[in-house]
């Protein structure tokens, strides 16, 4: 009999990562898919599952706007307990770092369900930053009985927190393979103004930011950069995806309001972003995902965090923290913009996260946990 494994996501980077290695599961003659969304974003959510022909098992349906983070912890225990009750898995699989994770994680262990966690050993060594997500992926290290690391850096981690090391598989990140498979299919824009521009030609800043460390004053002084710049460069299109957060929106677009070279669209779905990241010049941003997918496609990546749990690209030369600062920003982005050397130095394609087969290092993990194969050996970047 097939073992049952249960995959559990919430949110559009869970699901963007965790697709592949659903699909590997799908494809694995001894093992048995089912998936559970609890949509922790709704609509985006959604989005990924239709690109990778996903359709949820069971959906929780725990979103609600202005819902607290110990609301949506306690919804997620409440509405996944009868489901792994009911259903009885042999293991549970997450993904990274959000409060679906940690809650999934928790209720899993609780019923001696063993848990997989996919993306493990990231660590940023800062408890608040980013906050709650730092704190979620240590939790969830404690509570997992097999850890799907990324990188070396991130089996380093865990083994440094004394998890032992026949529990960890390096397998790259799966991120690049899901980007891979989508970059593919030149998903068509919603938005004609993105058409628009990427056949215009012009060199395009995409700016991504919704960071809950940099909530108020510091996100105001991202929105003052942009128009310094945006005044600077009227040449480049600063490319906005607003996130749906008012706190964001309201720190933001005041600072931007009326700027001819600045777009400002609604969230993009997941397959329009990779294509306009794939035609963006520079990409400023304070995403974690991004700082993945970006360098594989050969773009700069500038990140307004003062630390990251993904320090690869950062050492590889393709990705540079430069924090929050109004001044800092104007001066790292304007340095790429004015100086080839600069541009040419960060731009070189360096993948530091993986190969595209990070989902059969998963799986075969996973199976191998039950004695049904042998792992695949680690992932080594090059």
């Amino acid at each position: 009999m097939p073992k049952r494994i249960m995959t559990i996501y919430g949110t559009r980077p869970e699901a963007i990562k965790v697709a592949p290695v659903i699909r590997a599961i799908e494809a694995h003659p001894e093992l048995e898919s089912i998936t559970v969304v609890t949509g922790q974003h709704r609509e985006m959510l959604d989005q990924v599952n239709e690109i990778f022909g996903i359709v949820p098992d069971h959906d929780l349906d725990v979103f609600a706007h202005g819902q607290t983070l110990n609301g949506l912890m306690a919804k997620v225990f409440d509405r996944l307990d009868p489901v792994l009750e009911s259903v009885a898995p042999d293991a549970v699989v997450v993904q990274g770092d959000t409060s679906t994770v940690a809650a999934a994680s928790i209720a899993a262990f609780y019923r001696r369900i063993p848990v997989v966690h996919v993306e493990a050993g990231l660590r940023s060594g800062d408890i608040n930053s980013p906050f709650p997500e730092e704190a979620n992926r240590k939790l969830t290290s404690q509570i997992a009985a097999l850890h799907l690391a990324p990188t070396s850096t991130s089996f380093d981690n865990l083994v440094g927190e004394a998890i032992d090391p026949s529990t960890i598989a390096v397998t790259g990140n799966t991120v690049i393979d899901a980007l891979l498979h989508t970059v593919q299919q030149e998903i068509p824009y919603h938005d004609d103004r993105l058409l628009e521009a990427e056949q215009a030609g012009r060199p395009i800043v995409l700016v991504t930011t919704h960071r809950r460390e940099n909530w108020g004053g510091a996100m105001e002084g991202v929105g003052r950069a942009l128009k310094r710049l945006a005044t600077t460069y009227p040449e480049h299109l600063f490319v906005l995806p607003a996130h749906r957060n008012p706190i964001v929106r309201e720190a933001v677009l005041p600072q931007i309001e009326g700027l001819t070279n600045v777009l400002v669209t609604e969230p993009l779905a997941y397959g329009e972003f990779t294509r306009l990241m794939k035609v963006a010049t520079i990409v400023l941003t304070d995403s974690g995902g991004v700082q993945e997918e970006a360098p594989s496609l050969g773009k700069p990546v500038l990140v307004m965090r003062e630390n990251t749990e993904r320090p690869e690209a950062v050492e590889a030369g393709t990705v540079k923290l430069i924090g929050t600062d109004e001044e800092r920003i104007v001066a790292e982005v304007s340095r790429l913009v004015d100086d080839p050397t600069a541009y040419a130095e960060m731009s070189n394609a360096v993948n530091p996260y993986g190969d595209g087969e990070a989902a059969a290092r998963s799986v075969a993990a996973i199976a191998h946990l039950f004695g049904l194969g042998e792992r695949l050996p680690d992932f080594a970047a090059k």
